[in-house]
């Protein structure tokens, strides 16, 4: 099957799903080895790609700014599609799975709940929570997986969440042992990412993390911290010990099996 038809049969499909909950198709440029549609809301927007390399049809969604998409794309769906060898058949069957990633009960619920990206703040930076956690991989390899877990069950990424169970029980444990010289590698970590991070990763770093390392490696540790964090931290550890209202409880993302076995 020629590839341009399959792919405008896959595209006119979710352009036509889209349409109804108020995205509009938008021109983009087309790079070579690859096929691309764009579908814009206010806050939202999705994207269908062809990877003629690879061979494979890709849905992605990602936040709005005030520029336009913010190019964070996370990937809902990818199907093989071959077209020496597959029919209208498969990209009917990939259409199908498309429109229903951007249709289903949570995709509404996450269009209706999505804000557009705000412009920072001169003081604030953009890495945010999951970029923070990809930071902590080359001390501990094992959550490069857990992450990838996380991803493809939860959205958002559940940034408090995730640090306070995969990550806090690491480093705890990682300080007790640690070095100067390791220590210090540690707080330039933390400190580049507080100067660089957003309101929600500079928070993690202080409230969750820090504030949950072992008392008696306080001194060490702010003895290695930039000022910045040293006085963010010591602000931060008035809340130690109360109760900080909670990330809200997000449903976790059913599997492709789990809705074809839903549906029969």
């Amino acid at each position: 099957m020629d590839i341009k038809v399959a792919f405008k049969t896959i595209s006119d499909k979710v352009e036509g799903a889209l349409a109804v909950q108020g995205f509009k198709k938008e021109k983009v440029s087309q790079n070579d080895g690859e096929l691309i549609t764009l579908f814009t809301s206010e806050n939202v927007a999705y994207s269908v790609v062809y990877f003629e390399d690879k061979k494979h049809f890709v849905m992605r969604q990602c936040t709005m700014t005030d520029e336009g998409p913010d190019n964070d794309w996370r990937t809902l769906a990818t199907w093989m599609f071959d077209p020496e060898t597959d029919t209208n058949k498969e990209a009917d069957s990939i259409a199908n799975d498309f429109v229903e990633n951007c249709t289903a009960a949570s995709a509404v619920k996450r269009l209706k709940t999505t804000k557009k990206k705000k412009k920072k703040s001169d003081d604030e930076g953009s890495a945010d929570p999951l970029f923070l956690s990809k930071r902590f991989v080359t001390y501990f390899p094992e959550l490069k997986e857990e992450i990838k877990q996380e991803e493809d069950c939860y959205y958002p990424f559940r940034g408090v969440t995730f640090t306070r169970a995969s990550i806090v029980p690491k480093l705890q444990n990682y300080v007790k042992t640690a070095n100067k010289k390791e220590m210090e590698k540690l707080c330039t970590l933390l400190s580049t990412q507080y100067t660089n991070g957003d309101a929600d990763t500079r928070s993690i770093i202080t409230i969750v993390i820090l504030n949950s390392m072992p008392e008696d490696k306080y001194d060490a540790i702010n003895e290695c911290l930039s000022d910045e964090l040293k006085n963010a931290w010591k602000h931060a550890l008035k809340f130690k010990g109360k109760k900080v209202k909670p990330e809200k409880p997000k449903k976790k993302k059913k599997s492709m099996v789990e809705r074809l076995q839903a549906k029969q």
